[in-house]
């Protein structure tokens, strides 16, 4: 019999957490307790928000349903280590739908992980490989989770960067946001030592270290840490981006399923297909393009990526193209293509 209150509430709190109903004689059974006291505990529970819902019968039933807050969770070794490892897996790219709130709420796990189960989810992310669909780099979680608590914590974050010309620097900043692209992960922060903000790609961060000091943040000139970000980054590449011009012989659909987003959006040109090849439609390895195709599309946009790392880019797609510009990499399309062919023995 579990005499402890609080201890017997939490116990009470992780059986509601299973997603089925309990007949209260179970729960007075599983708890030790009378079924008067489960009812106490269960009336105790929804004061503190949680929304425990109750059948009538000969052997009443109770379940905890959705409310209109979040009320904390009670979780069990294996369940805290399954979440540890999903949202570390998630976090290491910076995939679609995967963003700070992510990275933040691992933060908060593992800052309340026993030392034991901190190695259970070290050892197993160590053992796997993930495969991921994102082009951009990958990078350690307890990096990003480092960051994230400086963050929240309104905590001065000193760490050594690496500059995209290989130049080696130590920073001091007051980090404001953690932003997250389609390929990479930034954090927004401001520069003690340069007095300016700046944004660092954190895939170029390594050993950040809290400081402890504690600062109150500033004001971000664009109020927006992805508007910053996103000045930032077309301040760095207008010098170097070109247009983009090609046609597919695929819908605008499976030419967008398929292309990173920030290459732009294909749209639909009946002008666009290539001149015709029967047999090239025939055989196809990839029967939904070739019942998708018609009519073609073209994507026109603007881009900064290198020219080689777009020409492999289009190679994948599995499906016909044809580059109209830039020329550079038209030329790059055309010297893959002979690698290729010369690769494949043709």
């Amino acid at each position: 019999m579990t005499t402890d209150t609080p201890a017997r509430l939490l116990q009470l709190l992780s059986l509601l957490q299973t997603p089925r109903e309990w007949p209260g004689g179970e729960l007075s059974e599983r708890l030790g307790v009378s079924r008067r006291t489960v009812r106490r505990d269960i009336d105790r529970l929804r004061e503190l928000g949680y929304p425990v819902q109750a059948t009538k019968g000969s052997d009443g039933g109770y379940r905890l349903v959705a409310g209109k807050a979040m009320p904390p969770l009670v979780l069990d070794d294996e369940e805290a280590v399954a979440i540890a490892v999903g949202l570390r897996a998630g976090a290491g790219h910076a995939l679609e739908g995967v963003d700070e709130a992510s990275v933040r709420a691992l933060a908060k796990l593992e800052q309340v992980l026993p030392a034991r189960l901190r190695h259970r989810v070290s050892t197993l992310q160590a053992a796997t490989t993930p495969l991921t669909s994102g082009d951009g780099a990958s990078i350690a979680p307890e990096t990003l989770t480092a960051i994230a608590s400086t963050v929240a914590g309104q905590e001065r974050l000193r760490f050594a960067y690496r500059a995209k010309d290989g130049t080696q620097s130590r920073r001091l900043t007051e980090p404001y946001r953690l932003v997250s692209t389609d390929r990479r992960w930034y954090l927004v922060a401001y520069d003690l030592d340069r007095a300016d903000w700046r944004t660092f790609r954190v895939d170029r961060i390594r050993d950040p270290l809290a400081t402890g000091a504690r600062f109150t943040p500033r004001e971000l000139p664009t109020g927006s840490a992805a508007e910053y970000l996103r000045r930032s980054i077309r301040r760095r590449s207008d010098a170097h981006e070109y247009e983009l011009d090609v046609t597919f012989e695929a819908s605008p659909e499976f030419v967008a399923a398929r292309l990173p987003a920030w290459l732009g959006t294909p749209v639909a040109n009946p002008d666009a297909a290539l001149p015709g090849n029967p047999e090239r439609a025939k055989n196809t390895e990839n029967a939904e393009n070739a019942e998708n195709s018609a009519g073609g599309c073209r994507l026109q946009s603007s881009t900064s990526d290198p020219v080689e790392w777009v020409a492999v880019r289009l190679a994948m797609l599995g499906c016909e193209f044809s580059v109209r510009g830039p020329a550079e990499l038209v030329e790059c399309v055309r010297e893959l293509g002979g690698r290729l062919g010369r690769a494949g023995g043709a």
